[in-house]
């Protein structure tokens, strides 16, 4: 085992005016500031059903053959663009890390490459990338960070078959990862949770839509009635083009809280106290092995973490995860 990174992770103190968890959800996404211009090269990989993922590989000039990498995954309806990844991309290049951010199936680039659906357990479709990407940085050790609906997919990649995990991952890190499914898509139907739900479903149907145009072999779900939650999108669409029964089938089996007690590398698991969108008491429930942390931040809504001094205050606590990580 990798040896596990002590780093003391200093209390969030949020901006006065974004005080609540709903409104640094929502500044992280729309005041997080300009994001860096891509630069990016982009790398395809196909898989074996036909579908082909992408992954944008940030290379510093100053990194040398064989230096550490992280690999980013994002979260729902987002990509290689969404901010919290751009962002924590541009800290660990700036200090010589190399980072490969994927796109899901059909997200971002790969959107119109992909045919099936990603979702919430797609376990298989990381291997792929981190083979691949051991291929490209041949004695490289490689850490994983995940990013909400990214994060549930690392924990459970990593603790539920760790004998399949590649010998180069020596840590990982997921960050408000949605560790209990069916708890956190139920609990979008309340009051005022629903208005994320809306959201998440609108963007949704919309790709659907767009990649029915695009894409004369893709077969749109003759929904029974068009989804207004994401339990009934899950339920007409993610689950049964992904070979689960239906949603509760889906989110039984991918949920990741089953399988963090079999995780073997050093892994931090960083939510906050008032994330809108996962219950923390799916994280206050776990009895974790001692190299694996929690910490739940005084606050920082979903993926926001707006400290009153930074804006970046997540993006340091990776960076010094990593570097630990790395014995950097």
């Amino acid at each position: 085992m990798s040896l596990m990174p002590s780093i003391t992770i200093p209390p969030f103190r949020s901006h006065w005016v974004l005080a609540g968890g709903h409104c640094q959800t929502l500044a992280g996404v729309f005041f997080s500031g300009r994001l860096p211009d891509e630069r990016a090269e982009i790398r395809r990989i196909p898989l074996a059903d036909g579908d082909t993922l992408v992954v944008h590989d940030d290379l510093p000039p100053d990194w040398p053959s064989g230096g550490p990498v992280v690999v980013l995954l994002h979260g729902l309806a987002g990509c290689h663009r969404s901010s919290y990844l751009v962002r924590t991309a541009a800290m660990l290049n700036a200090n010589g890390l190399r980072t490969f951010r994927m796109d899901l199936r059909g997200c971002g680039a790969s959107f119109g490459l992909a045919i099936k659906p990603y979702n919430a357990g797609c376990s298989d479709d990381v291997l792929e990338v981190l083979r691949a990407i051991t291929r490209w940085c041949p004695g490289s050790p490689i850490s994983l960070f995940g990013f909400s609906l990214g994060g549930n997919i690392v924990l459970k990649l990593l603790g539920e078959e760790p004998e399949r995990v590649p010998p180069e991952i020596v840590g990982a890190a997921a960050v408000n990862p949605p560790i209990d499914l069916a708890k956190c898509t139920y609990g979008l139907s309340r009051w005022p949770q629903r208005h994320y739900d809306a959201y998440f479903v609108r963007q949704l149907l919309q790709r659907l839509g767009e990649l029915q145009q695009l894409r004369s072999d893709f077969v749109r779900p003759k929904f029974a009635r068009t989804p207004r939650r994401l339990v009934e999108f899950d339920d007409q669409f993610t689950a049964p083009r992904s070979g689960f029964r239906d949603a509760d089938d889906y989110y039984e089996r991918c949920s990741s809280e089953q399988f963090v007690f079999t995780i073997r590398v050093p892994t931090l698991i960083l939510t906050s106290c008032n994330d809108p969108l996962i219950p923390l008491d799916s994280f206050e429930r776990l009895t974790l092995p001692s190299h694996i942390r929690l910490h739940i931040a005084e606050g920082g809504g979903h993926l926001g973490y707006l400290a009153k001094q930074s804006k970046n205050w997540l993006q340091a606590q990776l960076l010094e995860w990593v570097r630990q990580s790395f014995g950097l």
